[in-house]
């Protein structure tokens, strides 16, 4: 069946049906599982400062938002590294599980397969160019005002070189924009790229090494409450914010770097 490209088939909030609750768990299950199988039976993965991880997602006030961002090195990211860092009763339970971007080019093309794939696996689009306040970012503000977890990758592109980027001003506005200022925990991986190379013919690799280094969680509510006092502008506050970002990324790739190197190969 024909789709827009980016169409929209999340729904809205009060109108899930069950059979659309029931078939989103499954999806999320069996990602999970394939993920998990993948990581960590056919590869080998390290994860450091996890700790910090658990105690943003299960130890946070529960109105109160997480962003966790990440850099980009490969499609697979994001399903790979939370099947290991989450447990099992974790990613069973639905309406704690994150909400996560990606490009609409990419997962929600015109094909309808994809477009409900990923929208039962609590994906949404958004639309490279579209600027921040596209329909996808106010989307994350919402449920980040509900207390949800929220993913996004800064760079707003996979990173194929692995050279550091500017990150996007989106992030920003995700912090400005709350009613109450979300936890952000920065994360930075290596190896992704080794275990789903971003060339053809994107053939699944085995016997590869991935690093993940977990930063500590950032609460920016002093600092947004005195950029609103001293009248910032919202494109001086989603700089400064974003800002912040980046300057925990550059430690963390270069620790994260490190740390992967200096092990036994």
């Amino acid at each position: 069946m024909p789709l827009k490209e980016g169409q929209w088939l999340i729904p809205a909030k009060g109108k899930m049906t069950w059979g659309w609750a029931l078939s989103s768990r499954l999806v999320i299950a069996s990602v999970y599982l394939t993920s998990k199988f993948w990581i960590q039976c056919l590869n080998k993965i390290n994860v450091y400062n996890k700790e910090a991880f658990m105690k943003s997602v299960e130890k946070r006030p529960s109105s109160r938002g997480l962003i966790t961002v990440s850099n980009h090195s490969s499609c697979i990211d994001d399903p790979l590294m939370m099947s290991r860092l989450l447990k099992l009763r974790q990613a069973f339970n639905w309406d704690s599980f994150v909400w996560t971007s990606a490009a609409n080019d990419v997962a929600f093309g015109k094909r309808y397969f994809w477009n409900v794939f990923f929208s039962l696996g609590k994906v949404f689009p958004i639309v490279r160019g579209d600027g921040v306040y596209q329909k996808g970012m106010d989307f994350m503000v919402e449920q980040l005002d509900l207390g949800k977890w929220c993913f996004i990758f800064p760079e707003g592109k996979i990173n194929v070189t692995n050279e550091f980027m500017r990150l996007k001003w989106g992030v920003g506005r995700l912090i400005a924009d709350c009613k109450t200022t979300p936890i952000v925990l920065p994360i930075w991986h290596v190896g992704m790229d080794n275990i789903l190379p971003n060339k053809r013919p994107y053939i699944p690799l085995t016997g590869k090494r991935v690093t993940v280094l977990i930063g500590q969680p950032i609460d920016f509510t002093e600092e947004v409450r005195s950029l609103k006092s001293s009248r910032r502008t919202p494109r001086e506050m989603r700089k400064f914010l974003t800002d912040r970002i980046e300057d925990e990324f550059k430690v963390l790739k270069r620790n994260a770097e490190a740390l992967h190197n200096g092990k036994d190969q």
